[in-house]
């Protein structure tokens, strides 16, 4: 089925994986325990046997990098560690350290065995970086006191703790750095069948009935993202109580979600708007990620990072050495006749 859309509206955020200002209730959507986090099985799986041998050592469980897309549930399993290992988390990101006496006051206030959760780690300052290296290693960090000559280094003692480092571009992660960490987890997008078990998780906690077809509407509809997921979750409740009786069906959920411009393929506006670009402005590729952006007056940043990812892996989108492609499966979403062949003839 092919669906189109004008484009003309306003931009709708529904389908972006990035953390938006209405997600501060997802908060009490998400799980406490292992045993309730859904999806992500070998992760799981390998992270239950390193907390429960770090709790018969009575240790601290080693440093955890866990990096993938955004919207996947690291900052949940880093609480769900926490929540597993007994212990208090602090909760900080990259950006928000901007001098390495920021982030001294946060070690040498952790308690025994508490966990440093650190979001966007890729985005440390490098000489906060490098205060990082003797805490991790040897729970110790060396303090300069005075310049010149009479300048004295001090070794301060830091309690065993462990830091959780989250990243959605573990590449940008210094060798010396990602080496530090004992544990490194890649968080997966998730299937249909675990992102329909989180939907009717979901509604439960918040109180609406949803019928199994329903769920699966929303779930196959959510780029393999629990954020997305819960976001559309809220929106299709919305409509079930005004347009409907309260309940979430396929039906309803289908009709909300294609008035949010989400199409079957969990595609939205800004998806379309790319594909149709490069197919009727540029004769269906390659292009060059600037020029797409200036064409559809978007940020570059936001189409590499936020759209590009989701049309790469289900194949609507190829990228080149001269650049982006689209592939006969967008010509047939968008209901365009491909002429690939000819295309290519005229390269």
């Amino acid at each position: 089925m092919s669906i189109n859309f004008s484009g003309d509206g306003p931009e709708e955020v529904l389908t972006t994986a990035t953390f938006q200002p209405e997600d501060v209730t997802e908060a009490s959507l998400r799980p406490k325990r292992l045993e309730d986090y859904t999806g992500q099985e070998k992760a799981k799986e390998n992270l239950a046997v390193f907390i429960q041998a770090a709790k018969i050592r009575n240790e601290p469980l080693d440093h955890v990098l866990l990096h993938g897309p955004p919207g996947l549930g690291k900052t949940t399993l880093a609480g769900v560690i926490a929540n597993e290992m007994g212990v208090n988390m602090r909760i900080t990101s990259g950006p928000a350290i901007e001098k390495p006496g920021d982030l001294v006051a946060l070690l040498t206030n952790l308690q025994e065995n508490d966990i440093l959760f650190l979001d966007e780690i890729h985005r440390l300052n490098r000489s906060v970086e490098e205060i990082l290296y003797p805490a991790m290693e040897d729970y110790a960090i060396d303090i300069i006191l005075g310049k010149g000559p009479s300048a004295n280094s001090i070794r301060l003692d830091l309690p065993h703790f462990t830091l959780i480092g989250a990243t959605t571009r573990s590449g940008q992660l210094s060798a010396p750095l990602r080496d530090r960490f004992g544990v490194v987890l890649r968080l997966e997008l998730y299937s249909t069948e675990d992102l329909r078990r989180i939907v009717e998780r979901s509604a439960g906690i918040l109180g609406v009935e949803i019928e199994p077809d329903g769920a699966v509407e929303i779930a196959s509809r959510s780029r393999g993202t629990p954020r997305i997921a819960n976001r559309m979750l809220r929106r299709v409740r919305d409509f079930a109580q005004v347009k409907g009786s309260g309940v979430i069906t396929r039906d309803i959920a289908n009709e909300a979600l294609l008035r949010l411009e989400v199409d079957q393929a969990g595609l939205d506006n800004v998806d379309r708007r790319m594909l149709r670009s490069i197919i009727e402005l540029y004769n269906g590729g390659p292009v060059g990620l600037e020029a797409l952006a200036a064409t559809i007056n978007e940020e570059a940043v936001t189409l590499e990072d936020v759209y590009e990812p989701f049309l790469l892996q289900q194949g609507f989108l190829t990228r080149t050495l001269r650049g982006r492609c689209v592939t006969q499966k967008a010509y047939e979403h968008l209901g365009i006749e491909y002429l690939g062949q000819q295309r290519l003839d005229n390269m």
